[in-house]
């Protein structure tokens, strides 16, 4: 089976590295490598020119303007052509044998979310592996840097929101999770490290969140506005 892993990128000089070399090294082999980069402004582009080789072919690259992380995301999706697809953020990087224990875990479905555990690494703070279940999705987002989903899945449900700054990958899960027709498996094991501190900290995800919670049914009207007033 052939795997697309995608990694959005923009002067990420100082991670990307790596990221890439974590697709690699990979023990699973036939994968195919995608990065879009919005235009980075910094040395990311000749890293990753200087990676292209070692791929032998597999992995392609962009680099141009973009709407944001979710226009990015949706622009490799259509790049793709694997059957299964992961998304890992140029800050963040897989286990070794990441898409090996994806591939194990999976079952015979046309639409599947394949996840695992994820490893949380915040700068002087030590680490800590979050290991939340998709039967909470409607209360919190299981770990986005581990989940592998199926090109039908993302062709019969939909790509990512772009409306959404910080979140769309939870609207993205939450939607598919209210279908009742795509299977979530959790593979119990770390899959990805994800570095804490990013675009996703902070009061706004709290409101982004809040709404996608009210557009999908999951809280009313008056704990979104709540939500919204207060900024918790």
């Amino acid at each position: 089976m052939l795997v697309s892993i995608i990694t959005p990128c923009l002067n990420s000089e100082r991670t990307i590295r790596q990221t890439i070399e974590s697709v690699l090294h990979q023990t699973y082999k036939n994968i195919e490598y995608i990065i879009v980069d919005g235009g980075s402004t910094d040395g990311t582009v000749e890293i990753i020119k200087e990676y292209m080789p070692q791929f032998g072919g597999r992995m392609r690259y962009v680099s141009e303007k973009d709407k944001g992380i979710y226009d990015a995301m949706n622009k490799g999706l259509r790049m793709s052509r694997g059957q299964l697809i992961g998304i890992i953020n140029s800050d963040d990087y897989y286990e070794r044998d990441a898409v090996e224990s994806i591939l194990r875990h999976m079952a015979g479905d046309r639409h599947q979310v394949v996840y695992g555990y994820c490893r949380f690494l915040q700068h002087n703070c030590g680490t800590a592996i979050r290991k939340d279940g998709h039967e909470n999705l409607p209360r919190r987002m299981i770990p986005h840097p581990t989940c592998f989903v199926t090109r039908k899945t993302y062709c019969d449900f939909g790509m990512f929101l772009t409306a959404f700054r910080i979140v769309g990958d939870y609207e993205l899960m939450l939607r598919y999770y209210k279908t009742g027709k795509v299977r979530f498996i959790q593979a119990g094991r770390v899959i990805a490290t994800y570095r804490m501190g990013g675009a996703s900290a902070g009061g706004f995800t709290e409101r982004e969140t809040a709404a996608v919670k009210y557009y999908h049914g999951v809280i009313s009207f008056w704990d979104m506005a709540k939500c919204l007033i207060s900024g918790i």
